[in-house]
């Protein structure tokens, strides 16, 4: 486990303070929570961009062409 300091306006810390109280955590914990959230969403737009890259438009048309031409069901409207 490492220690961490870092500089913070009064304001956050009051936002930080109030919700970790209401969350039943500890200041530590809920920025280790919002730190962890913030990294999985990095993490994942990384993720979603490198399969974008390898995805094809033509291979995405073809697919298309499978799908039949009717009309949707009325409980997928």
């Amino acid at each position: 486990m490492s220690t961490l300091s870092i500089r913070i306006p009064d304001s956050l810390h009051a936002s930080v303070k109030r919700f970790s109280k209401e969350d039943h955590v500890s200041i530590n914990q809920f920025i280790a929570a919002a730190v962890a959230e913030k990294i999985t969403a990095l993490e994942t737009e990384n993720y979603l961009s490198e399969r974008a890259q390898s995805g094809s438009t033509e291979k995405f048309k073809e697919i298309l062409k499978k799908v039949p031409n009717i009309e949707p069901e009325q409980h997928d409207k």
